[in-house]
């Protein structure tokens, strides 16, 4: 499947460290709601086949505690959510309030394996007390681990830039 062009297109410089935290902090919030949302439909759905009753004994004896099925639709949920826009606009919604965008270094969208190897090693860098992305530091290109290892880049758009005109 061949990658689309990213509009607005330009050579645009590499976000900074405090524009991808903010935008990460907007997406975190974006983030608890998708897993509350998910979490309350599974346990709708779980309801539906126990009952009630049965649901809330199960609960008490720490049975659900751990759940595999459940953690598994979290994290696909998640993966989902960063997909979609990383593979369409290159922007989540908290990347637009912050006007940066992850692109392939010729301005195309990153394609499904690179939101994955983005995804799996922005979790990596977290659980490193965020060393992955405090690496912006210290690369010369402003790369992160997630930038470095899935090909791609996170760039600072300009604000006076329209995203509507060709």
């Amino acid at each position: 499947m061949p990658k689309h062009l990213l509009r607005p297109q330009g050579d645009f410089p590499a976000a900074g460290l405090t524009r991808r935290l903010a935008a990460s902090f907007y997406d975190l919030l974006l983030c608890l709601a998708l897993l509350i949302v998910v979490t309350f439909a599974y346990k709708l759905i779980l309801m539906g086949f126990y009952g009630e009753a049965q649901l809330k004994q199960l609960s008490d004896a720490g049975a659900l505690d751990g759940d595999p099925l459940l953690s598994t639709l979290l994290v696909l949920s998640l993966f989902g959510f960063f997909a979609k826009f990383w593979t369409h606009s290159g922007q989540t919604l908290g990347m637009q309030v912050w006007g940066i965008r992850i692109q392939n270094a010729d301005g195309t969208a990153i394609g499904l394996w690179q939101a994955l190897l983005r995804f799996l090693v922005s979790i990596a860098s977290w659980l490193c007390l965020g060393l992955g992305f405090f690496w912006v530091l210290w690369d010369r290109d402003k790369r992160s681990w997630h930038d470095i290892y899935s090909a791609s880049r996170t760039v600072h758009l300009p604000k006076n830039i329209h995203k509507n005109k060709p």
